[in-house]
């Protein structure tokens, strides 16, 4: 039998984005048809960067040029930015299966699936691009989600709660208002495309919502209060709302992990202020 963990590293250092689409696509079948070995396996390399080609440039946010969404370039561009987003998930769901082990069953076949799913998020997107005369790597893009992959690195529970249930759960806030975006202009496909992110991304969540808290579990620690600390440890502001609170429930989070992130949302504190005023 094939080592799942062996497969794993060989699709995260794959540099050539529609050749680990393809790989994932394959691990994934054999894993679930059941013929990968995952109880055994080397220990886990210091692995930081996944393999990428030199398309496209990675630079500071500050350094990105704005997007113009009334334009074809415009829109092109925040289509490329979410395709970047969808890869780097991939990377992210592999790095997630080759770095913990001792895990679950359940949690690799979880990130297996996720791994799966963002590549055909990624390849929609692409096909999308290429439709409107660009390609992954037109344009350049910043990498501070796989900044705080690394950052998290050494703790299971810390990933989770951060980089899925922080980072990619924005995803749950910000879909719908770009959905609506293109649906204005009659962009069919575009919708369609977001609509299955979207539905995705909310069992994407849910997963880390999941393992964060059976982490917690196995470290006798609370998680509502860890959530909270991991935030204020990580963060060097609050996450900006507003917030899709359904879809947030649906992914695993709590009254009280929302009442929380309202509290501390620049937006509602000034509604706050402004009510007692």
């Amino acid at each position: 039998m094939e080592n799942l963990y062996q497969l794993a590293e060989d699709c995260f250092l794959t540099a050539d984005p529609e050749l680990k689409i393809a790989r994932t696509n394959e691990v994934a079948s054999q894993w679930f048809s059941g013929e990968l070995e995952w109880l055994e396996g080397e220990p886990p390399k210091n692995l930081e960067q996944p393999g990428r080609l030199d398309k496209p440039e990675i630079v500071m946010p500050r350094d990105l040029k704005k997007r113009k969404p009334h334009t074809e370039t415009g829109r092109a561009a925040l289509i490329h930015s979410l395709a970047h987003i969808e890869l780097t998930a991939v990377n992210l769901a592999w790095d997630a299966i080759y770095r913990y082990r001792g895990m679950p069953k359940e949690y690799y076949a979880d990130w297996i699936q996720c791994a799966r799913e963002e590549s055909g998020h990624f390849q929609l997107l692409r096909q999308k691009l290429i439709s409107m005369g660009f390609d992954y790597g037109s344009f350049d893009v910043h990498g501070e989600l796989w900044k705080m992959a690394v950052t998290t690195k050494d703790d299971l529970g810390d990933r989770m709660a951060i980089v899925h249930r922080v980072f990619e759960a924005r995803a749950l806030d910000v879909i719908p208002h770009t959905l609506s975006r293109f649906d204005q202009i009659n962009d069919t496909d575009m919708v369609k495309i977001l609509t299955l992110i979207c539905n995705d991304e909310v069992g994407h969540v849910s997963s880390a919502s999941q393992w964060f808290r059976y982490r917690c579990e196995q470290q006798g620690l609370n998680p509502d209060t860890t959530f909270v600390e991991l935030l204020k440890q990580y963060l060097t502001s609050p996450i900006a709302g507003p917030f899709n609170y359904d879809a947030r429930m649906q992914s695993g989070f709590n009254q009280f992990e929302l009442d929380y992130l309202d509290s501390q949302c620049p937006i509602q504190k000034r509604q706050a202020e402004k009510a007692k005023g």
